[in-house]
């Protein structure tokens, strides 16, 4: 039994190690006020739009790219309309956050509720270089409240 308990850690570090090299880039960026600055009041202004930069080094992989939204109680909403600009390619999205009764969907952790949201399957870069990742609320309200931060993840797809 002594010896299962080691072996056994052993792996599990392995396979957590293994699975983080799949991540590709990994960035969370607070939400901006309609001027740009960072602001801890939770509300999303409908023309602040948020920006990443991530670098794809290897052509021949497909991705995977994964939007996340960190997000208080104090949502009004059980689901959630982005704009998302990728490659000059704009795509309108829609994803629940509460199901039927009210319960958040996402995982809750210190006040937040993170919602992941796939964004492209499976995605091809053809070159090499710094791509664009823009995103913005599609959402009726001018000040969309309970959004402290947007998310992007992108994790090469499994072989």
């Amino acid at each position: 039994m002594k010896r299962i308990i080691p072996i056994f850690l052993l792996l599990c570090s392995s396979v957590f190690i293994g699975c983080k090299h799949d991540i590709v880039y990994s960035q969370f960026h607070p939400i901006p006020d309609s001027d740009g600055t960072i602001v801890s009041s939770e509300k999303w202004h409908v023309d602040s739009v948020i920006h990443f930069d991530y670098r794809i080094q290897d052509t021949i992989q497909d991705y995977r790219i994964l939007l996340y939204v960190r997000h208080t109680e104090r949502y009004p909403y059980q689901n959630m309309w982005l704009f998302v600009e990728n490659n000059h390619r704009r795509d309108t999205i829609e994803f629940y956050m509460a199901d039927d009764h009210g319960r958040w969907l996402g995982d809750k952790q210190h006040g937040f509720i993170e919602m992941p949201v796939l964004f492209e399957e499976s995605i091809h870069f053809p070159d090499t270089g710094v791509y664009h990742l823009s995103v913005q609320q599609g959402m009726r309200d001018t000040l969309l409240r309970g959004v402290a931060d947007i998310g992007v993840e992108i994790r090469r797809n499994g072989e």
